[in-house]
């Protein structure tokens, strides 16, 4: 018997609706591919929190890291980390400070925005 949003197992009551709507999910294909109810449930609602658990920590650990930014200014192209005016590297062209910019980025294990000329964002690395 497939679940709802509103009808499912007592054993999903006590999550948040996020978890139990992936847990439905899950353990209603779990279901079609003839799974008894009992082991649906289980796999269904320990794969969701973990589903869960993963993207809240993926979240939280980017906003924690450090942001860097490839963008020209003056005709130069300048590596800042974000909030600082001060450029940690300043190159010609965008290919040189590419070689040392991604490096650094990654010592100080940061996520890097690499920007067009004209500003708009072309790439994000590290993320």
């Amino acid at each position: 018997m497939p679940w709802t949003k509103n009808d499912y197992p007592a054993a999903f009551k006590n999550e948040t609706s996020k978890v139990r709507n992936k847990a439905i999910e899950i353990a209603n294909a779990l279901l079609r591919e003839n799974y008894d109810e009992g082991r649906a449930i289980s796999i269904g609602l320990t794969i969701s929190i973990g589903l869960t658990q993963a993207r809240e920590y993926y979240e939280d650990d980017a906003k924690n890291r450090t942001h860097y930014k490839v963008k020209n200014e003056n005709d130069h192209w300048k590596l800042i980390q974000s909030g600082k005016k001060q450029a940690i590297f300043k190159e010609n062209n965008k290919k040189d400070l590419l070689d040392k910019a991604k490096p650094y980025v990654t010592d100080h294990d940061g996520i890097l925005f690499i920007y067009h000329v004209d500003g708009s964002l072309e790439d994000t690395l590290y993320k």
